[in-house]
């Protein structure tokens, strides 16, 4: 046993070392993901931005919306049961598909009271190209991945933007009402920022969110580019759009991100709470042996062809060769409207989406979104786990809805 001893100890360290060597030697994989959460630290997420608002707004108060915002800015309206009037300057970042038809009428609303809205997206919410009459195209980036940002009556030089497979532009607007702001530029420049009037109030549009994340602020002097944007902007109060939404009416205080927070603050609820896991664990306890002798559990026949289509998917997601996956998705989907709607998908424009919409039914709005994302897909090079969700979700929606 003496001698064994030495050699487990040894052994051990070994496994240590080489444990703690590897780890420190492996090879992060960057998340290139375009979350524009405002929690992220990820190069594509928004905390930055988020961080200085209060420098930038000095004074004002800045609220965090974690609610749709119908909900919302219905509670803190004249009428409404919310702490305050709200007053200001509401700002979504990305990801603006998540809103519904009201919270579109009551931003609206917010901006035709005299307030101001920035929206900044690579496409909008068909109800909002409708009302304010604009339409968004894109242009592929064939020769290299860099765009040049600039901005009209600020002070500040055209920006690189880098990683960009494709530029999103205005492709018609309003020229006499609405005011033309920026440009993005590949080969030619492209309206990419404009400042559209609504009742007594302003829509700041914008196609490039990129432009506000961690990757493009920390890099050079791009984050002018950012602090330009903003200096349109009145100083005013900010409502910041959180893209981790509570999708439920608005009750009570706006900045809480858990439900179950509330339900602590509740007495009644919090001894409940506890009673529950106390008995929980009395149940786990007394109920630890069996009372009665164990049931053989006889296994049903397999159906070999589902287990032949999860295997061949697993090893899809395994290799993680995301960018196969999202092809074949696309296809499929597309070969099944061709085959079963006799419809040319070759060129999926504004035609092809109102003849599919017609064709099942579906809303135009929804159809829309999952066109736009499959062209997004489409001008991508690079794609992660979360793309393939986002456009599997899509689909399934397509066909479910």
């Amino acid at each position: 046993m003496k001698k064994i001893l030495p050699v487990l100890i040894i052994l051990v360290v070994l496994v240590i070392t080489a444990s703690v060597v590897i780890g420190v030697k492996r090879t992060k994989t960057v998340d290139w993901e375009q979350s524009f959460d405002e929690k992220s630290n990820k190069p594509y997420g928004v905390s930055i931005l988020y961080k200085e608002l209060p420098k930038l707004f000095k004074d004002y108060k800045i609220r965090t919306v974690y609610h749709q915002p119908a909900s919302y800015l219905k509670a803190n309206s004249e009428d409404g049961y919310g702490e305050h009037v709200a007053e200001g300057t509401y700002i979504i970042i990305g990801n603006s598909d998540y809103l519904e038809d009201d919270s579109i009428d009551e931003l609206l609303n917010f901006v035709d009271a005299g307030n101001t809205l920035l929206l900044s997206d690579y496409y909008f919410p068909q109800k909002f190209h409708d009302t304010l009459d604009v339409s968004v195209n894109f242009v592929e980036n064939k020769k290299d991945s860099i765009s040049y940002l600039s901005l009209k009556h600020v002070n500040i030089e055209e920006i690189i933007l880098d990683r960009n497979a494709s530029d999103q532009y205005f492709s018609e607007f309003d020229s006499i009402n609405h005011t033309v702001l920026g440009h993005s530029k590949i080969d030619y420049k492209h309206v990419n920022f404009l400042k559209v009037p609504f009742g007594k109030g302003y829509v700041f549009l914008h196609t490039e969110p990129k432009a506000f994340t961690n990757y493009h602020l920390l890099k050079e002097e791009r984050y002018k580019y950012a602090e330009g944007i903003l200096s349109y902007l009145p100083d005013n109060h900010v409502y910041f759009d959180s893209y981790t939404k509570i999708q439920t009416g608005y009750d009570g205080d706006v900045e809480k991100e858990s439900n179950l927070g509330w339900f602590l603050e509740q007495l009644s609820f919090k001894w409940a709470w506890f009673t529950a896991i106390v008995f929980g664990i009395l149940f786990m306890i007394f109920n630890a042996k069996r009372r009665q002798r164990i049931i053989r559990i006889i296994k049903p026949l397999q159906n070999t062809t589902i287990a032949f289509v999860k295997t061949v998917s697993n090893l899809y997601f395994d290799t993680k060769d995301h960018k196969n996956l999202v092809d074949k998705k696309i296809t499929y989907f597309l070969e099944k409207i061709r085959r079963d709607l006799n419809l040319n998908t070759d060129v999926l424009d504004e035609e092809f989406t109102e003849k599919l919409a017609s064709k099942t039914g579906k809303k135009k709005d929804d159809v829309k979104k999952l066109v736009n994302y499959i062209n997004l897909m489409r001008s991508k090079n690079e794609f992660f786990e979360e793309n393939l969700i986002k456009l599997n979700r899509h689909i399934e929606a397509f066909y479910t809805k």
